[in-house]
């Protein structure tokens, strides 16, 4: 289908980029476009103008920030793979993005993007919740920091106000030898997750001290799955894992569809949950 019409612009400036959304009038926010298009396309997103952000380097790249990292909202996945530092600290980072999508996606979609559209069956979602990020968000009033853990509030709904811009994520460190892994089933002709699922585990002396999963493609949004707790003060024995990823969408209204009706893609979960556990557990050190 095509669009319904609208204006576009480019933003010269983040101050130019923060007064146009301080009128209130729907202007909604591109940089890559990936998520924001398609939706266009079919109409269920008729914005009246388009402001396009991708050229602002200052919400773009990646840098170290006490001892974890900071990452521009407008950095592509593309630069995401490319970042020595995120492979090294963040490596769940990695492994996630270089199965986002195609090439073209992962060239020119935003993380930034990703997050403040918020689709149910995005995989970045998942992966801020288990690292526990916090979103720097701005507005021409002020600026604030949102948890992404609060920031999430169901099917493409975020904490972002009309008039406010996603500026960067900030990553705090990992615990000491931390092992992380995201796993997902994409829907082929899309590639969004019909379910996914990332784990961080640390140990010390062979118990685990830290667990948490996140789970995304389930229900309305991405969550964090509070099951992950009853490892804590464990082995990691697989038993645990079992009841961990048994309890995995307990609480979560599992949806159903054309890709997967709710039982397989409850079953799926589980699945997931209990091999990226397995696999963190691995790589723990």
């Amino acid at each position: 289908m095509i669009p319904t019409s609208f204006e576009y612009a480019r933003a010269s400036s983040l101050r130019d980029a923060l007064s146009v959304l301080a009128r209130g009038d729907g202007t909604k926010i591109i940089a890559g476009g990936h998520s924001l298009l398609p939706m266009m396309k079919f109409r269920l997103a008729q914005p009246p103008r388009l402001l396009d952000i991708g050229g602002l380097a200052d919400l773009r790249g990646v840098q170290e920030y006490r001892k974890g990292a900071r990452i521009g909202a407008a950095t592509t996945y593309r630069e995401l793979l490319e970042s020595d530092l995120l492979r090294e600290r963040f490596p769940i980072i990695a492994e996630c993005t270089e199965n986002i999508g195609d090439r073209q996606v992962r060239n020119r979609g935003t993380i930034g993007g990703s997050l403040a559209h918020a689709d149910p069956a995005s995989d970045m979602p998942s992966l801020m919740l288990a690292l526990d990020a916090s979103f720097n968000v701005r507005a021409k009033r002020g600026r604030r920091w949102v948890k992404a853990r609060e920031f999430f509030r169901g099917p493409f709904v975020t904490a972002l106000a009309e008039d406010e811009l996603l500026l960067d994520i900030v990553l705090p460190p990992l615990p000491r030898g931390a092992g992380t892994a995201y796993l997902s089933l994409g829907q082929a002709a899309s590639g969004y997750a019909i379910a996914g699922a990332a784990a961080i585990v640390a140990r010390t002396r062979k118990t685990v001290k830290h667990a948490v999963v996140a789970l995304t493609g389930v229900g309305e949004m991405s969550r964090l799955v509070p099951a992950a707790d009853q490892l804590v003060g464990t082995k990691g024995q697989p038993e645990v894992v079992g009841r961990v990823a048994a309890a995995a969408v307990d609480g979560i209204e599992v949806q159903g569809d054309i890709h997967a009706p709710a039982p397989y893609r409850r079953h799926l979960a589980q699945i997931l949950v209990r091999r990226a556990l397995e696999q963190a557990l691995v790589r723990a050190k």
